[in-house]
């Protein structure tokens, strides 16, 4: 049951997501559930201090949390412009153009497996279309966003919660996948 003063900010992510009893990776506790509404008290760089809907906190990666969209500011509130994703939008554009193209040389004999593998060595895009709902990777800073309209914000990020913003890829593991691996064009 939540208490009257209880207005979540977040909810948790679809396949839910691990928690910490402190922001420590090494002291873990039961993970949270799909969906579930919290209210985000502190954050400590890339560590969230959150309230659940049914009265229990714990430490999670902040970055992950899934923003719960709020009021309009008033009037008297200065706005603000989001990050525009069409940036985003045109290089994963040419991204799939430079990787079709190598494959449409691949197909006709124009390059052997090797030459394929050399063409397409760092290209790295990600993009879910779902109507106005947008799911873009951000390669260059190693997040996911999201997009609504041309209101961006940071889905999820390559990396595992630390206090100063960097660091090891345990969250990943802790959730049952590899983390996603930026490659160079000098390779991994």
């Amino acid at each position: 049951m939540t208490s009257p003063a209880f207005r979540p900010t977040h909810v948790v992510p679809g396949p839910g997501m691990p928690a910490w009893e402190v922001p420590d990776p090494a002291r873990p506790t039961l993970p949270l559930d799909p969906l579930l509404p919290v209210q985000l008290l502190e954050r400590r760089g890339d560590w969230a201090y959150v309230l659940c809907a049914n009265g229990w906190a714990a430490w999670v990666d902040g970055r992950l949390l899934i923003a719960v969209p709020q009021d309009p500011p008033a009037p008297e509130s200065p706005l603000t412009r989001a990050a525009d994703p069409r940036p985003l939008l045109s290089r994963a554009s040419d991204a799939l153009a430079r990787y079709r193209a190598a494959v449409e040389e691949l197909a006709g004999g124009g390059l052997d497996g090797e030459a394929f593998r050399g063409r397409t060595r760092g290209l790295r895009i990600g993009v879910i279309v779902d109507g106005e709902d947008v799911w873009l990777y951000d390669a260059a800073h190693g997040r996911w966003v999201y997009a609504e309209g041309t209101r961006l914000s940071t889905y999820a990020t390559d990396e595992g919660p630390q206090a100063g913003g960097h660091a090891p890829t345990e969250v990943a593991q802790a959730a049952g996948h590899p983390p996603t691996q930026v490659v160079t064009r000098d390779g991994p």
